[in-house]
């Protein structure tokens, strides 16, 4: 689960992090007032999407202005004026995709006065199953140029988790970003600062690109991207509020509710599968074959009809989805249930594709039956093998 960058910030003050003030605007008639509250001279205006590289995004719409999605003004009624064009228009980024996502949230700050701009991040390492701390001295905007042109200038290395956070940790970063002074002192603190927030809240991702070093000698969190273990979220009440579900794809969102495991692709070819093993299995068959899967879906070890039900009309969902591959092997699911659900769901929402089902394991007798014995038009399988090729070609042909 991803948050908004004004999201984070709160959070980052709560813990004690420094960062710059600011306001976050949802209405356009409420931005001058928003800017009003801050001190100036500078105010600088982002727009807030779940998506990277907003300062050289473009809007889609003419009225929006030529400048990105992040914009440096001189008065507040500057600020607001450039907040009232960005509200409701679509930011296209190098990460939002092509169709760009919509703003529909503004956040104001106080501009800073920079000397240095650093790069720093806080990952999850599922190599070594350890946080790790990535750092460099080239911040800003082109971080993923430096990570393919001159990744020397990258520091990466984990914390063991049996002893946690030291402060040797926080120099080695210190000295890696050519910190002198009392800002060694302070990046040491700031170090584990944010190590605590990451632990705490069950983090997966925490970005601040940049952390700047300002003209006074201090360290700032200038931007902040903060991702989470969805599977922790229900254990920190006040990080689920945080959730914006206009962020989120719209079939990724209703499958979330149903506790099916599903990731939207670009292919064609619908996939519904038990185990994530045997879906990435699955969507590389399909590849094999020369066609590309339209989503990853899995429906679980214990799905129930009615899971299966609503997982069929998600994938039914997608304008892209030209054909359905159902492939599941029984153990702790039965091949029965699966055959129930997709009987009901193909009868509830209709079958306007091609339909591949290959069923093997516990009760697959009895599921081959209920799908034979259905007036619905399903094309049988007997493996893997068999299903993608005759799901591709049914596709194809």
């Amino acid at each position: 689960m991803n948050i908004h960058e004004y999201q984070a910030k709160q959070l980052l003050r709560s813990y004690g992090a420094p960062v710059s003030e600011g306001r976050a605007v949802l209405k356009a008639e409420d931005a001058k007032t928003a800017a009003g509250e801050l001190d100036g001279p500078v105010w600088v205006v982002k727009a807030q999407i779940h998506a990277g590289g907003r300062g050289k995004g473009k809007f889609i719409e003419a009225d929006a202005g030529d400048a990105g999605g992040v914009r440096i003004t001189k008065s507040v009624t500057e600020a607001a004026d450039e907040a009232k064009k960005m509200l409701g228009r679509t930011l296209v980024t190098h990460q939002s995709g092509p169709a760009g996502k919509q703003v529909n949230r503004i956040y104001i700050e106080d501009g800073a006065a920079i000397d240095k701009e650093f790069y720093l991040a806080l990952l999850v390492d599922r190599q070594s199953s350890s946080i790790s701390f990535v750092c460099s001295t080239e911040g800003g905007m082109d971080i993923e140029e430096v990570a393919a042109s001159t990744p020397e200038k990258i520091l990466s290395f984990s914390v063991d988790p049996a002893t946690g956070y030291q402060g040797f940790h926080g120099r080695r970063i210190a000295f890696a970003l050519g910190l002198e002074g009392k800002a060694v002192k302070q990046c040491v603190g700031l170090m584990g600062t944010l190590y605590k927030l990451f632990t705490e809240k069950d983090c997966e991702m925490l970005e601040i690109n940049p952390l700047i070093l300002n003209n006074a000698g201090e360290l700032v969190c200038l931007d902040a991207k903060m991702g989470f273990d969805g599977n922790a979220v229900y254990r920190h009440p006040d990080i689920a509020a945080l959730r914006d579900e206009t962020e989120e794809d719209a079939k990724e969102l209703a499958a979330s509710k149903f506790d099916l495991n599903y990731i939207a692709l670009d292919g064609e070819i619908g996939c519904m599968v038990n185990g994530a093993g045997l879906a990435m299995a699955t969507m590389d068959i399909i590849k094999l074959y020369g066609a590309e899967p339209a989503n990853f879906l899995d429906v679980g070890g214990g799905a129930t009809a009615e899971k299966v039900t609503e997982a069929f009309k998600i994938i039914t969902s997608d304008p892209k989805v030209k054909g359905i591959l159902v492939n599941i092997f029984g153990g702790i699911m039965r091949c029965d249930t699966i055959a129930e659900g997709v009987i009901t769901a193909v009868k509830e929402v209709g079958l306007k594709v091609p339909l591949v089902v290959r069923l093997e394991g516990t009760k697959v007798e009895e599921g081959k039956a209920i799908i034979n014995n259905s007036d619905v038009d399903v094309i049988a399988a007997d493996d893997l093998k068999d299903g993608a090729q005759k799901i591709v070609a049914a596709v194809k042909g």
